[in-house]
């Protein structure tokens, strides 16, 4: 959406917007692959439309998208209407690959006579960042900026200069030498960066924006018809839903929200009754009791939190890209399972929480691709969480942000706090660095196959049949 938004900025900015009568969008690599299934074409064609990530009205997207199909027709920067067959128009190339990057796109806008008035080549980089030929920078800065309009950020910003930051980092190790020269936490020293650019209650307002739309894909995903049942042909229907209505106590109170206490305790009668002697006087056994559930609610909040975020992104609800849509649901899982059931300072927990993060994934941003306690503990934690999870296969079935994608964010979630625990029990010294595991992941990830990274040609993609 956001690559198809910036090409018809352009158009518009070069007055070719008038004169465009068609256009082609070819998608290539992984896009091409499992670009249905990840609804791709319906965000290029909101995208088209002027519509951007964070405003569109998501509940639409379906009945715009369905009514482009029987029209044949689209409406560029939401005014000019122009002939466009999505079944046409938008090309998937399954068997080639733009050299730049696996996740391409090309746009072309053409005159009523055919002509080619206007290109671009644009890619996924991940995290909802975009970049062009032109755009393309060294993954070596800890500043970034992400936006559809580049004259709205100053000049600065638009350069990517790490000089221009107050506390530049570059790596896990530069980071900690600042955080310890400066007695400064990792998230003072994202905040003391920002403010470079904004103030500090436009970084607050930014920063907590991106929660609610966080907390929102959850709500959503919970509070979603339980009957309801996830695109594509896998036939997965929504857990989220109710999973959470399992749960003891419900956090959003609603009239058909109910607790299951009934079925959480065993009977009285059970308690109380005496051993009982079947047919043979000798096999003594125990009454039959309701079965008693198995309470471990940090698992099961982190659980479902993480899953209703994915089966949100499934369904094309709003999510924050963090890392990516197919794994948006373990931060907003960690942080709200903490601002609900630890935290004593909501906004200021969300605050840190945040900024650590975006520290942390601008470390994995630069050197692969895409916290409480002391700075050491925190790189310790990170380090974990990621040391295990080097290899892992990105093979969705029928390409669908489902299987296994889903379950994937809850066990990530439960992960996170595990990695947190073991970093926070202890010192912050440990054998591996941050960095070597950054640099692991890289080089992991460029010895991969291209099958196991989200191609849909390999892993369960492959071996879990559709009927």
């Amino acid at each position: 959406m956001r690559a198809a938004k910036i090409f018809v900025n352009d158009l518009k900015a070069h007055n070719a917007l008038a004169r465009t009568a068609s256009l082609r969008v070819d998608l290539f690599g992984s896009l091409a692959l499992t670009g249905k299934g990840h609804g791709t074409p319906n965000a290029i064609l909101m995208g088209i439309e002027g519509e951007s990530p964070d405003t569109v009205e998501t509940s639409s997207i379906l009945s715009r998208v369905q009514d482009m199909h029987t029209t044949r027709s689209i409406h560029v920067n939401g005014t000019h209407r122009i002939q466009f067959d999505p079944e046409k128009d938008v090309v998937f190339n399954l068997f080639k690959q733009l050299p730049q990057h696996p996740n391409g796109m090309r746009f072309c806008a053409y005159d009523e006579n055919k002509n080619l008035i206007a290109t671009n080549e644009y890619f996924s980089i991940g995290g909802g960042f975009v970049v062009n030929e032109e755009t393309q920078l060294e993954h070596g800065e800890n500043v970034y900026y992400k936006g559809i309009n580049k004259t709205l950020a100053s000049v600065a910003r638009r350069e990517q200069d790490a000089a221009i930051a107050t506390l530049p980092f570059r790596n896990a190790e530069e980071l900690l030498q600042v955080c310890q020269r400066e007695n400064m936490t990792i998230a003072q020293v994202v905040f003391e960066n920002e403010l470079r650019w904004r103030s500090s209650e436009e970084i607050r307002e930014k920063v907590l924006g991106i929660w609610k739309v966080m907390d929102e894909s959850i709500r959503n995903g919970v509070m979603a018809d339980p009957e309801s049942q996830l695109p594509g042909d896998l036939n997965v229907h929504r857990r989220a839903p109710k999973l959470y209505k399992k749960l003891l106590k419900g956090l959003y109170g609603t009239d058909h929200l109910q607790t299951y206490i009934s079925t959480a305790l065993p009977s009285q009668e059970a308690e109380s009754s005496p051993t009982k002697s079947l047919q043979k006087p000798s096999q003594m056994v125990l009454p039959r009791r309701q079965p008693k559930r198995f309470l471990l609610p940090a698992l099961d909040y982190l659980s479902v939190y993480a899953i209703a975020v994915n089966e949100e992104n499934a369904c094309g609800g709003r999510v924050v890209t963090a890392p990516t849509n197919g794994a948006a649901g373990t931060i907003p899982a960690v942080l709200k399972y903490y601002l609900e059931f630890i935290s004593e300072n909501p906004e200021t927990d969300v605050m840190e929480f945040l900024l650590t993060s975006a520290a942390v994934g601008m470390l994995y941003k630069r050197g692969a691709t895409v916290m409480g306690g002391t700075v050491e503990q925190v790189e310790n934690a990170a380090e974990i969480g990621m040391e295990h999870n080097l290899g892992l296969t990105c093979d969705p079935v029928a390409g669908l942000v489902q299987v296994p994608c889903i379950e994937r964010n809850a066990l990530a979630a439960v992960k996170a706090i595990a990695a947190a625990q073991l970093a926070l029990n202890g010192e912050g010294t440990h054998r591996v660095s941050l960095d070597q595991v950054i640099e692991t992941m890289r080089q992991t990830g460029n010895d991969m196959m291209s099958k196991y990274k989200e191609t849909s040609q390999g892993g369960l993609a492959v071996n879990v049949p559709m009927c």
